[in-house]
This record gives C-alpha cells, sequence and structure tokens, in this order.
C-alpha cells in the first residue's frame, strides 16, 4: 500500500482531472493575462513531476517536451490533447517510483538535488503545487463562463484517511 502522502498526491491527480474534464482545446489556450493558458499548467505539471520523480530521483527523462513548461521558460501553449498525453505518460513512469516511498526514503535526499528538500517534502510541495492551479483552472472557467464547476473536494474513494501503516519504517 503507498505511503499516505503518495495516496494524498493521487488523489490530488484525480480531483485535477476532474476539474479540467469540460475544458476544450480552444478554452485551455486561451490566456487571461497574468494567468497562464490551462493547457500550459497541464504541461507545467508534468514538468514538474518528471523533474522530481523522474529526472532528480532516477535520472531518467520520459517526455523531452515538459522541459519548456519549467519555472521561468518563456510561455508556450501546447495543444489540449498534447498536454494530457505527456502528463499521462510521465505520472505513469512516475507512479512505480511513488510507490516505492517508505520510511527512510522520504527522508534521503537524492544525490541530484541542489536544495534541502526531501522526497517527503516534494510530495507535499507537488500536492500544493497542484491545488494552487486547480484554482486558477477554475477561475478560468468561471471567466470562460463555464458554470456548474466541480464541487470543493470531490469523494475521496480510496483516499480515505488512514494512518501510516506500523512497521513500514525502514
Amino acid at each position: 500500500m503507498p505511503h499516505p502522502l503518495v495516496t494524498q498526491l493521487r488523489f490530488t491527480r484525480s480531483e485535477w482531472v476532474r476539474g479540467l474534464k469540460a475544458v476544450t482545446a480552444e478554452e485551455a489556450a486561451r490566456r487571461f493575462s497574468p494567468i497562464n493558458p490551462i493547457a500550459w499548467m497541464i504541461g507545467h505539471l508534468a514538468w514538474q513531476e518528471q523533474l522530481y520523480w523522474l529526472e532528480r530521483a532516477q535520472g531518467t527523462t520520459v517526455v523531452r517536451e515538459v522541459q519548456q513548461f519549467g519555472y521561468g521558460k518563456p510561455l508556450s501553449v501546447p495543444p489540449l490533447d498534447e498536454a494530457w498525453a505527456w502528463w499521462r505518460t510521465v505520472t505513469t513512469a512516475a507512479d512505480p517510483y511513488l510507490d516505492s516511498l517508505i520510511g527512510a526514503k522520504l527522508t534521503r535526499r537524492w544525490k541530484r538535488e541542489s536544495s534541502k528538500e526531501t522526497p517527503g517534502t516534494k510530495l507535499h510541495r507537488t500536492t500544493y503545487h497542484y491545488w494552487f492551479h486547480l484554482g486558477e483552472s477554475q477561475a478560468i472557467r468561471q471567466m470562460l463562463g463555464h458554470t456548474k464547476l466541480p464541487d470543493f473536494v470531490g469523494g475521496f474513494g480510496k483516499s480515505q484517511y488512514r494512518p501510516e501503516t506500523p512497521g513500514r519504517a525502514s
């Protein structure tokens, strides 16, 4: 069973997808400055997940295209279907590593990491980053005239609270 922080990240990802389900390709490319377009946000979150869970943690890159959505890079707006395909490829590739994060692996810094943040802290940062952009994306949807937006946090399903499993500290 994954660590509770990984379960939270996966729930957050599912809310990300749910919150953007009704967005069209044209809408995803629209920019309400200074907010970046939704398609960019999808690429940006794929970039972060790839940076942390694949590049820094394992020294691998699965979707080079998402590197253009890194923090501070010039604005680039991908087609919506490509952004989602990249995001799915990255998150699918990241999942086996995320499943391995237990005990000391959550507090042991990666060799390729220059900051003092640990994988556990990166899980928090990634989860909160999704919520930040989910809020922005819902504001964009409102500006586009969308109504009946998703409720404030959907059903928790498999993400019900559970304490860390005793004996998984290694």
